[in-house]
């Protein structure tokens, strides 16, 4: 019988993460924000965090592409600890958990600081070298007007503001489909026509 864990390449990006990050810190920063008898239970916190990683690392778009791509990828399975028949969180899991746990928060800044500084200790980031694109972007070169903000600091915000157009426009897309449902369904009443 074959296993996940047999099928992820030794070499690959998401087996140097695992081991180099431990996410365990997670479950202490959220702990008052779950309740462990209380209700059904929920989708692990470092799951979460970790599909949020896969998208970031990957340049994956949307939070619906992401989830689409863990169904079909071995290696994003292995990293979130799903197995082969595991079922993945649906893409508004993420959306409805962020909305209800970290909104309003610097829960998800505190997580990706640790991360980072957890990757740069391990050697997985460098500061040797800075890569740029060729984006126009207004320059802030005066030296009295110096900013300091970390990296992840930045990305966090970056990554939120991303989040929040992303469960708007889920949000437009289902108000539309349900009005889109009902408007048929009344005139599909009115007119005698059968469905199939």
């Amino acid at each position: 019988m074959v296993s996940i864990e047999q099928l992820v390449p030794q070499d690959h990006i998401l087996r140097k993460i695992d081991a180099a990050i431990d996410f365990d810190f997670i479950y202490d920063l959220v702990e008052e924000r779950y309740c462990p008898d209380n209700g059904r239970p929920s989708i692990d916190p470092v799951v979460l965090i970790k599909i949020a990683v896969i998208q970031y690392m990957f340049g994956i778009k949307s939070m619906r592409q992401t989830i689409k791509e863990i169904e079909v990828n071995i290696a994003y399975r292995w990293f979130l600890g799903l197995d082969f028949y595991d079922k993945v969180p649906h893409f508004s899991t993420f959306g409805k958990n962020y909305k209800r746990r970290f909104e309003g928060t610097d829960l998800f800044e505190q997580i990706f600081q640790e991360i980072l500084m957890q990757c740069m200790k391990n050697d997985l980031v460098s500061t040797d070298e800075i890569f740029v694109d060729a984006t126009h972007v207004k320059a802030a070169a005066s030296r009295k007007k110096s900013k300091k903000i970390l990296v992840a600091k930045k990305n966090a915000r970056f990554y939120d503001d991303m989040l929040r157009e992303e469960m708007m426009l889920s949000r437009l897309v289902d108000t539309f489909f349900s009005r889109t449902s009902w408007a048929m369904l009344l005139y599909t009443e009115n007119h005698s026509i059968s469905v199939a």
